[in-house]
Order: C-alpha cells, then structure tokens, then sequence
C-alpha cells in the first residue's frame, strides 16, 4: 500500500480532510469533522478513526498567516495542533501558508452560484484540498526519492 498525504485546514468547529491519491499527484475531498468549539481532542479521535486503515506519510496543515506574514489567532491553532498530530499520528506535519484559501474556494463558489448553506456544508473540506493541492503542486517530483 502506497502512502498518501493528507491536508487538513482547522477551523474551531472543524476539520476539513483531504487526501492525496497514491501517487501524490491530485488532492480529493475526503470529509469534514465537525465538533464543539476548540474540542481538538475529540477532533484528533475522530480524525484517527477516519484514517485508521489509511498509511499516512505527512500531514500538510493550513497556517493561515495574516496578510502581513504575522501569526494570526488561527495560526497559533494551526501551531498547537501541529503538536497534537505530532504525539498523536508519529508522522511529519507541514504548516502549509494557506491565506485566502477559505476565502478563495468561497467566492468559487458563489461565481459558481452555489447556495450558501450548501457552501457551509463543504467549504472546509474544499479548502483542504486546496491547501493539499497547493503542497503537492509546489513539491512535484520530490517524492519517494
């Protein structure tokens, strides 16, 4: 089995998932993990139980810096969380500088007249895979070397 990377972008209700394909060549939409406000614990289980049978090489978390390259609240999240993945999966986690992403994959989908609850239900998911994308594009080539 061939292992995969998987991008996640935190938020403080939820977890957007996104995994790379065997190849680490294209980033799906895995799911989203909702859970009480800053419940990062609970979110870690579910996550572990969601990739349970899944070979995980990396993680790439969203670090939504500020404009100015300054560390935002949700990236000092992005920091601690990096630690809990860490103790939790044994595996690399990359901060992956992920500004405007939400927003970006937000304003597709309105371009794209998506109706706003339908766009609450996937935005964060659809974030991961841009944040995911964003790494396996910048690293094309670099794998399994």
């Amino acid at each position: 089995m061939s292992k995969r990377i998987v991008g996640l972008d935190l938020g403080e209700r939820s977890l957007g998932v996104a995994i790379s394909d065997p190849l680490n060549i294209t980033a799906q939409g895995l799911t989203t993990i909702k859970f009480e406000t800053n419940a990062y614990k609970k979110a870690t289980s579910l996550l572990k139980e969601l990739l349970k049978d899944i070979d995980v090489d990396k993680f790439i978390l969203g670090y939504p810096l500020n404009m100015n390259g300054s560390l935002s609240a949700s990236a000092q999240r992005s920091l601690e969380y990096k630690k809990r993945l860490e103790n939790n999966f044994n595996v690399e986690v990359v901060l992956w500088d992920e500004r405007l992403s939400s927003v970006l994959v937000d304003k597709m989908m309105i371009d794209a007249n998506v109706r706003r609850d339908k766009r609450k239900k996937v935005i964060d998911c659809l974030a991961a895979i841009n944040i995911l994308q964003g790494y396996l594009d910048a690293n094309r080539g670099n794998y399994n070397e």
